[in-house]
């Protein structure tokens, strides 16, 4: 990284773009070029594999998850209160625990072989560096796999509400699409609208449990890695056009 002050030039490899914070420390003296360097010979993305955690700013008393026109919404209770809109397999794809004022928000988005690409843990975003796109625009969060298809698209509006607006939620051969009116499981070509849960443990579960939990649909027996993916994007048609 080399002063434009002093050197006159620009030139790729002698740029180093650095995030708002940073900027700011760099301007105001207090982030030695030296500590730059080392950052630029050893970036911490390509050090750990993924990105350094992003922190969302969520709170209150009061949760809402809002998933192709199914709202889920919670109440804090006391002694920390747990909310699980979706499941598979035992595995919360996407969780919400209220504690003192604290709206904490979990979400994990795997590929097609289980590998987890993106975790929300406790407000605090991570994501795999290679190979998806993910784009952080204004409240909007998008995660895209190959050719540009999107894999998961969020809208956050602070302090206590997360839209999924779009998205693809995979777990052992289940495949759950998310579009901005319904929720379509292809495996079995079920379609989901219009649904509420509040104060429930968990929401849309599929698949088997450790233990019983109560929701507002519990789904056994859903094929994996079959089913007709077009016929139920045939069906999910059908459904919406005879609304």
């Amino acid at each position: 990284m080399e002063e434009w002050a002093q050197v006159k030039r620009h030139i790729a490899d002698e740029i180093t773009l650095l995030c708002d914070q940073h900027h700011r420390e760099k301007t105001n003296g207090l982030l030695p070029k030296e500590t730059v360097r080392a950052a630029d010979a050893a970036p911490y993305n390509l050090r750990e594999g993924t990105s350094k955690p992003y922190a969302l700013h969520f709170s209150g008393t009061e949760a809402t998850v809002e998933i192709g026109s199914n709202s889920f919404t919670c109440q804090d209770q006391g002694h920390g209160t747990v909310m699980i809109p979706l499941m598979v397999d035992n595995t919360a794809l996407i969780g919400i625990i209220l504690s003192d004022g604290h709206f904490l928000l979990n979400v994990v988005i795997f590929d097609e072989f289980n590998a987890p690409v993106l975790h929300i843990r406790n407000n605090q975003l991570v994501y795999s560096i290679t190979p998806w796109d993910i784009q952080l625009v204004g409240t909007t969060l998008t995660l895209r796999e190959g050719a540009r298809k999107i894999l998961i698209e969020f809208v956050f509006s602070p302090p206590n509400k997360v839209k999924i607006t779009r998205g693809r939620f995979l777990r052992n051969g289940v495949e759950i699409l998310v579009r901005p009116d319904n929720i379509l499981i292809t495996n079995n070509s079920a379609v989901i609208s219009g649904c509420r849960a509040h104060n429930c443990y968990g929401g849309l579960i599929i698949g088997h449990t450790k233990m019983e939990i109560s929701g507002f649909m519990a789904i056994q027996g859903v094929p994996r890695y079959l089913g007709d993916r077009t016929e139920a994007l045939k069906f999910e048609r059908q459904c919406l056009e005879s609304r």
